[in-house]
């Protein structure tokens, strides 16, 4: 029976080694597909939303340089970008976003909380924009006794008004200043007291449909668009889009358009760079 056994696990894995997905049937992989996500963890993002007692706290740890949770630095320009936090309500749903301010009217939503109740049962997640983490990238939690949490008592207690950071591009809270992000390896060790614990679990799948209770509209900055940095087969594709107008005293206006690829994969790096120029009258 023993040497039976063995035979059958030898067979599987045999089975297993020359289709793989057989043995993969209940196994959720999910990834952030773009660097900019290593800037900002959103199982952190979770664990401390749910250990706040109000979305003003929330936002000021959340940016909090001694706590590190934040280290975007989506526009590239070597500082981390403050996230400031714009709520909607619509009865017993709640849209959190959390905005990246990196320039005068300009913002990137990073992510979205969404919670909303039905009756005794309150359910959430928190969605991250699919230009960051890609597409269906969601944290749910892993138990259904959310209510217990002091900030959800918060945001659902009588005469509540929608939480509305005061702070944008160029005026942030005293305590906070530009900072430079830390390499990835650093606040992946920064952060690994949140992402250590097991209250949320990453999915593909939407649990909460607060969003369609909502005319939103993610605001997306074209700081972010044109320096896309995609991750795949461990290949990192890095896109950057620069744009030039010159304006003659002849009248002509000449606009110079250059795309630069750049693609690193196994430490080699290669970029190609694409130039258009067009003259208008």
């Amino acid at each position: 029976m023993k040497i039976k056994h063995l035979l059958t696990l030898a067979a599987l894995s045999v089975s297993l080694h020359i289709n793989p997905a057989l043995g993969q049937d209940n196994i959720t992989i999910v990834a952030p597909t773009s660097e900019a996500a290593d800037g900002l963890d959103l199982q952190a993002v979770s664990e401390l939303f749910a250990e706040t007692k109000n979305l003003e706290d929330f936002e000021k740890a959340l940016n909090d340089p001694d706590e590190g949770l934040n280290n975007l630095d989506l526009d590239g320009n070597g500082e981390v970008d403050y996230i400031r936090l714009v709520e909607e309500v619509a009865n017993d749903a709640h849209l959190i976003i959390l905005q990246a301010a990196i320039g005068p009217d300009e913002f990137q939503d990073v992510a979205t909380i969404e919670v909303e109740k039905s009756g005794d049962n309150y359910t959430m997640q928190v969605h991250g924009n699919v230009l960051i983490y890609g597409e269906n990238y969601y944290y749910h939690p892993t138990h259904v006794h959310i209510h217990t949490w002091p900030i959800i008592t918060w945001i659902f207690r009588p005469a509540y008004r929608p939480y509305h950071s005061r702070f944008y591009f160029g005026f942030y809270p005293r305590w906070w200043h530009p900072f430079h992000p830390l390499h990835h390896t650093v606040y992946r060790n920064r952060v690994v007291r949140y992402t250590g614990r097991n209250t949320f679990v990453a999915k593909h799948v939407s649990r909460v449909h607060t969003i369609n209770r909502f005319n939103y509209k993610p605001h997306t900055s074209k700081k972010v668009t044109n320096r896309v940095t995609v991750r795949h087969n461990g290949r990192t594709t890095t896109v950057k889009k620069t744009k030039k107008v010159t304006h003659h005293r002849n009248g002509n206006t000449t606009v110079k358009r250059t795309k630069k690829v750049t693609t690193k994969k196994n430490g080699r790096k290669k970029t190609v760079k694409k130039t258009r120029v067009k003259k208008k009258r």
